[in-house]
């Protein structure tokens, strides 16, 4: 392992102990993000799946894995909300005066969110069981459809790291966090696609969480890949890494070079 590699890793499991603490200390935030989901299986669930073509407990199966996308994609919300706080407050600065990497900072606290993120999958896996959703497909395909969430929520919160640094001030990340709600409505993740308006469609079916959705319905095995759909969602495991490794390889490099340059 080279010295800086060797550097990086010890710096970024000291921030990620550092964001650990973080979380514990603010419980009334870790039970929001892990009981919000639930809540809005309970309500989509049973509100809109009696409003739609499919029997209540066939939606509920829809739904289970477009929340869990939508839900991976408050990675942007969260981690810009965390970012702009601390730079709000001025804890980036003084980190940034220690001898410390300077991607380690960022990527601790990317790696914190996403362990926290695995650990809230649990209860609403089991609260997903309960109300009809059941994994349909293999044992591999499960388990490739949680990295392949995994991986999106990791993307999703660099974005947010980046924007946080960008906007250094806690209220307007938590405003422009709040807008990015309206993501998973132009998806598929509520609604399947195939009735939308063609330029609506497209919109949507562009759109990033649509590809993970469409991914993790196949390898859970709770709905076929749509006939006729835009090329992410046609091919939705090669779609979605295709994503994730254009916004991994985009907003990184920008976090990181945004917390090394501070205010300039």
């Amino acid at each position: 392992m080279s010295a800086v590699a060797h550097d990086l890793a010890h710096d970024g499991t000291a921030m990620l102990v550092r964001q650990l603490q973080r979380l514990r200390n603010n419980p009334g935030l870790l039970i929001l993000t892990q009981t919000m989901p639930v809540t809005m299986l309970l309500f989509f669930g049973y509100v809109f799946g009696s409003a739609l073509a499919m029997p209540g407990e066939e939606y509920r199966a829809f739904l289970v894995p477009g929340l869990l996308v939508a839900t991976a994609a408050n990675g942007l919300m969260t981690g810009m909300f965390q970012a702009a706080q601390d730079t709000h407050r001025g804890v980036t600065d003084r980190l940034r005066t220690l001898p410390v990497s300077r991607a380690a900072v960022p990527l601790g606290q990317a790696v914190a969110d996403l362990l926290v993120t695995a650990a809230g999958m649990v209860p609403f896996l089991l609260v997903g069981l309960a109300v009809g959703w059941r994994m349909e497909g293999s044992a591999l395909g499960a388990a490739g459809a949680v990295g392949l969430l995994l991986l999106f929520r990791f993307a999703t919160t660099w974005i947010g790291v980046f924007l946080g640094l960008l906007t250094r001030n806690e209220e307007a990340a938590g405003q422009l966090g709040g807008a990015t709600f309206i993501l998973p409505l132009l998806s598929n993740a509520y609604i399947p696609t195939e009735g939308l308006p063609g330029w609506l469609r497209t919109v949507a079916e562009w759109n990033p969480i649509s590809a993970v959705t469409t991914a993790l319905r196949d390898l859970f095995g709770n709905a076929p890949v749509p006939e006729g759909a835009a090329w992410p969602v046609a091919h939705p495991v090669a779609g979605s890494l295709a994503w994730c490794a254009v916004l991994l390889a985009v907003f990184v490099p920008l976090a990181v070079r945004r917390y090394a340059r501070g205010e300039d």
